[in-house]
């Protein structure tokens, strides 16, 4: 996959980076030179060009990549500009990121595929740990459905999976258990490696330090949190 990241703020830098990381081919592009080589070892290809210009965007083959990110989010008119320019040059998917309402609503019109508020995003996220300290992560997959990675803690230590009874009283389901498993190192040191079972059985033992991964809605999420902060 090819993706190009438009805009090397805080937000695109890390966004390219990643990309990079998990193996996709990455086009990092910003105006300013120093941004450009700050990531340019941690990405395939960095470029400073101005991106409201066409012969410039052609010069990098824009019209190749699978995907194009536009992370601008200081300068509105540049990410609306930079939008409009990807959609003509025949871009068939383009994220953008939004900044406010107004925003949001333009890139909509101009044609961007996918809109990022990073800002009302990171208020959840900021949020769920604040109530829920004991969730490693969350996905949010569909509209009011999320992926969670947690500890479930004392309450259900030593339980099987039916004995917790989640699907019962909660209508989650459990998809996945990480577990550290104790083993003796070569030179003989008593060490911890981690497992992934990702189709636990009824009969499996959730221990206080597992990670343990459930699907299903905010609203019975929250009904989970709500008992294990009691």
């Amino acid at each position: 996959m090819i993706v190009a990241v438009i805009g090397l703020g805080t937000f695109g830098a890390k966004t390219a980076v990643r990309l990079y990381e998990k193996g996709a081919e990455v086009i990092a592009i910003d105006k300013n030179d120093e941004l450009v080589d700050k990531i340019k070892d941690r990405v395939t290809h960095a470029v400073a060009l101005n991106v409201t210009d066409e012969r410039s965007l052609r010069s990098v083959n824009i019209s190749d990549v699978d995907v194009a990110v536009v992370a601008i989010g200081d300068h509105i008119e540049q990410s609306i500009m930079a939008v409009t320019m990807l959609r003509k040059m025949g871009v068939g998917r383009v994220i953008a990121r939004a900044t406010s309402t107004i925003h949001e609503h333009v890139l909509h019109e101009i044609g961007a595929s996918e809109i990022i508020k990073v800002e009302e995003e990171m208020g959840e996220i900021i949020a769920s740990k604040i109530v829920a300290p004991h969730v490693l992560q969350r996905y949010n997959f569909a509209a009011g459905y999320s992926i969670v990675e947690l500890r479930l803690g004392k309450k259900f230590e030593g339980k099987t999976l039916v004995e917790s009874k989640i699907r019962q009283n909660y209508s989650l389901n459990i998809v996945a258990l990480q577990k550290r498993v104790p083993f003796i190192s070569e030179d003989g040191k008593a060490a911890y490696k981690v497992e992934i079972n990702d189709c636990p059985m009824p009969m499996d033992v959730i221990e206080a330090d597992d990670i343990v991964v459930l699907v299903g809605s905010e609203k019975n999420f929250n009904k989970l949190f709500g008992e294990l902060t009691e």
